[in-house]
């Protein structure tokens, strides 16, 4: 196997530099119409209130979305589905950027949802290529670098519309979706699932998660009751008694819809696990879902609260200090600015120091962090308000790096479920913050999410260091260990 050269374009450097810049695209698609609603608004007439429902909107869909597409990876391969999913999602990027009405961009900003999963594919792809001692930096890069698309979309997307006369938000959002469908092409044509003579796993069956155990049965279905809580939440906000986007017999609707979704989803973990009942699993091939339900927890209050504090900080600026709407814009981007080494940085400790002891320090010090932000005020001078949410930043990005530095090491062939799990918990717990802080002072809001972090440093008592190997059968039925230490 190759070295670990960042300046490389060959073998697994190749698949990570392709890896993370399909990401980038995604999360600069996904976050396209931020920086623009002011421009959107005032071209089709919107109230206040129909922009925020088109920021609920988006993140709606990334729910069910990243369990689904997590499935599909492992399943049909990331190169595939990345390659797809880039492609498919530049068609509602192009409604987006072609509507007329408010309908319209209701409907092209809920199915760009889906490209909010992309993220899960690249975990599954990059796990493939590297090493388990080079496997959290080499996460961290690819989610990191990745995830600055949505910043990047708030820097240059308002400037790109600035060149075109006449609805430039239109041009620079379409400019977006065919970046999205050409790179579509360029990923499939370069990147290979895994390196030459290397087997790519799948799962045994397709449509829910396996599990090895009784117990792992039950705590995946409990584990499954905050993702369908989260959309509910999200119903409930678009509802009569919130924003009125749906009527009261839609709202039902889709309530009565979740519960039915919940059953059948039930029923599919049953039928893929019920042999668990009937006779154990050996011993060689089982892992444990607790691992996955840890990690849930711990993205819930990491990659959560950075969506929902990415969301606020501007406004919690400008009221606090008294700010112009740029200028609070620019101090609060420092937050974002931290993924760039923060969450590779978060994957290298993981790779050096381990695990576990890397999540403990890391959600220990975003505990801190964000109780020192609940603690700012008018008061305080700028400069050192601006440092402690440098600082909280650099806890939660790296803590998001060292959570998916450990993903990849529980079942090689689940990887892409575990990360498509995991990852949709994040932005449950984006919706989570978001719901409170709609109803909370922000200091409240900043305590709130420290306590939850402090819940996050409880579950991580359960967690075990990934040591040995994850056991594989290769078609031919043979073992295949694969080490993870």
């Amino acid at each position: 196997m190759s070295s670990f050269n960042l300046l490389s374009m060959k073998d697994k450097m190749g698949v990570l530099h392709y890896s993370w810049v399909a990401f980038f695209i995604t999360f600069l698609i996904w976050f396209n119409h931020a920086p623009l609603l002011q421009a959107i608004g005032v071209s089709l007439d919107l109230t206040s209130a129909q922009l925020k429902t088109l920021l609920t909107l988006n993140v709606a869909m990334a729910i069910p979305a990243r369990v689904l597409i997590g499935m599909l990876t492992d399943r049909y391969g990331p190169r595939l589905v990345y390659s797809l999913l880039l492609a498919v999602c530049s068609i509602p990027c192009l409604m987006f950027a072609m509507a007329d009405s408010y309908e319209q961009l209701a409907l092209a900003r809920f199915l760009l949802g889906f490209i909010g999963a992309g993220f899960v594919v690249g975990i599954r792809l990059v796990s493939e290529w590297f090493p388990a001692n080079e496997l959290g930096v080499a996460e961290g890069i690819y989610g990191g670098w990745g995830n600055f698309g949505s910043a990047a979309a708030a820097f240059t997307l308002p400037a790109l519309a600035l060149l075109f006369a006449e609805d430039g938000w239109r041009w620079a959002i379409g400019i977006t979706g065919v970046v999205s469908l050409v790179y579509s092409v360029i990923f499939y044509r370069q990147v290979r699932n895994t390196p030459k003579g290397s087997t790519y796993f799948k799962p045994k069956h397709l449509g829910a998660m396996e599990v090895t155990s009784k117990f792992d049965f039950f705590l995946l279905l409990a584990m499954k009751l905050p993702m369908y809580s989260a959309l509910a939440l999200l119903t409930w906000q678009l509802s009569p008694e919130k924003e009125a986007l749906l009527t009261l017999l839609a709202s039902n609707l889709i309530y009565g819809s979740l519960v039915v979704l919940y059953v059948y989803d039930v029923w599919k973990v049953w039928q893929v696990n019920k042999h668990i009942f009937e006779k154990p699993v050996p011993e060689l091939h089982r892992y444990k879902f607790k691992q996955v339900a840890v990690l849930n927890v711990l993205y819930f209050a990491t990659f959560g609260s950075e969506l929902a504090v990415v969301s606020m900080l501007p406004l919690f600026f400008a009221e606090t200090f008294s700010l112009t709407p740029v200028l609070a814009g620019l101090l609060a981007s420092a937050y974002a600015f931290m993924n760039l080494m923060s969450r590779p940085g978060g994957g290298w400790l993981s790779d050096r120091f381990g695990r576990k002891p890397t999540l403990l320090v890391l959600t220990a010090g975003l505990a801190v962090g964000y109780f020192v932000m609940s603690l700012v005020t008018s008061v305080w001078p700028l400069v050192l308000a601006v440092i402690a949410v440098v600082m909280c930043s650099f806890f939660v990005q790296a803590g998001e790096g060292a959570v998916f530095a450990t993903v990849p090491l529980i079942k090689r062939r689940l990887t892409g479920q575990i990360a498509g799990m995991t990852g949709a918990y994040g932005n449950v717990g984006a919706v989570t913050y978001l719901s409170i802080f709609a109803i909370v002072d922000a200091q409240t809001f900043f305590q709130v999410i420290s306590a939850t972090a402090v819940i996050g440093l409880v579950t991580l008592a359960f967690m075990e260091e990934p040591e040995g190997s994850i056991a594989e059968i290769r078609e031919d039925g043979t073992v295949e260990l694969i080490s993870v230490t």
